[in-house]
């Protein structure tokens, strides 16, 4: 009955894993750039970039150099995926710091044409507006732990299912949480980025190139959503679909709203999240019509963020200082 039991955690906990990798990813890009004074709406349009572009890179690498490992056909088509994504950060980080375009506006734009283009190439190179089912494409590399066939347990929680292995997005979730910590609040650029998104003016004055550091938090936000757009096409599943990130790039964008703004917080709702598109699989299984548990992410969604700021309104405020002292500026290295 143990075994049973710690089977059944275990692969709760994998299912949640993966559940939470994609809006993780794209909740810490999310982070990154509003930290620095940035809201990043297109998060959504920025998955679906890189989807798209993952999966027809490998298959452009399997046809021009048929020599290269399969493994070397899905590392360039990652490859693909994210310049692609940083592509169209760029392109938002352009109308926004250049153009003075609404930073909301010029996001929701930009998710209208992900998903149009997408659509688009897809029906010209494909032939089919739904997914590229038709094409070959490889998954990305997948890292197993041999000798755990006698604790099935935890085989199931290393490995994954049938012992194949989880895909490297997946490993590399929990270290991109890592670095993104060491990179706000333990390096230079860290305390510039947070300064920039704090007082523009003040961060300015203290000779901190405002405008650079918000270009460079727009791109890292269009990696690290590029990341988990490329997880949802090549990591478990190998082909793309129309509209296959589903509404993530929005969940990954109200986690760090819920997380009031920390990484910690911006965490656990990803991981909160994650938890409620496991459960809504888990209650499709049952004999309940298929709208209801898709219904579920939103609602959770909803009920956090309202609880998150009830509590917020009864926190009392702070008084604000009357020798109107103005906030410490990290001095430029």
């Amino acid at each position: 009955m143990t075994d049973a039991w710690s089977l059944v955690v275990a692969g709760l906990a994998v299912a949640l894993l993966r559940a939470t990798t994609p809006i993780l990813f794209a909740a810490l890009g999310a982070l990154v750039s509003d930290l620095a004074g940035c809201v990043n709406v297109a998060l959504e349009g920025l998955m679906l970039i890189a989807a798209f572009f993952g999966v027809m890179g490998a298959v452009q690498a399997a046809h021009l150099w048929p020599a290269l490992p399969v493994w070397g056909h899905a590392l360039v088509g990652g490859g693909a995926a994210l310049l692609a994504a940083l592509a169209l950060a760029l392109l938002l980080a352009v109308f926004h710091l250049e153009f003075g375009a609404d930073l909301i506006v010029a996001g929701i734009a930009m998710n209208l044409l992900a998903a149009g283009l997408t659509v688009f190439l897809m029906a010209s190179w494909v032939g089919d507006k739904g997914s590229t089912a038709t094409l070959v494409s490889p998954a990305l590399p997948a890292l197993r732990v041999p000798g755990l066939a006698g604790w099935p347990a935890l085989d199931l929680l290393v490995n994954g299912e049938g012992g194949r292995g989880h895909p490297l997005p997946l490993l590399l979730a929990p270290l991109a949480v890592a670095a993104v910590w060491l990179l706000l609040y333990r390096t230079p650029w860290g305390r510039w980025l947070r300064a920039t998104g704090e007082n523009p003016a003040a961060a300015l004055a203290a000779g901190i190139p405002v405008k650079r550091m918000q270009y460079l938090a727009l791109l890292a936000s269009g990696a690290l959503a590029g990341l988990g757009g490329v997880y949802l096409s090549m990591g478990y599943v190998t082909l793309f679909q129309a509209d296959m990130s589903a509404g993530r790039g929005f969940l990954a964008l109200a986690a760090v709203f819920l997380g009031a703004r920390a990484l910690a917080g911006t965490t656990a709702a990803a991981l909160l999240f994650g938890a409620s598109a496991v459960l809504a699989t888990q209650l499709g299984a049952l004999a309940w019509r298929p709208q209801l548990p898709q219904m579920l992410p939103p609602i959770v969604t909803l009920l956090a963020m309202a609880v998150a700021g009830a509590r917020r309104s009864r926190r009392p405020r702070p008084v604000p200082s009357v020798t109107g002292d103005a906030p410490e500026i990290p001095p430029r290295p």
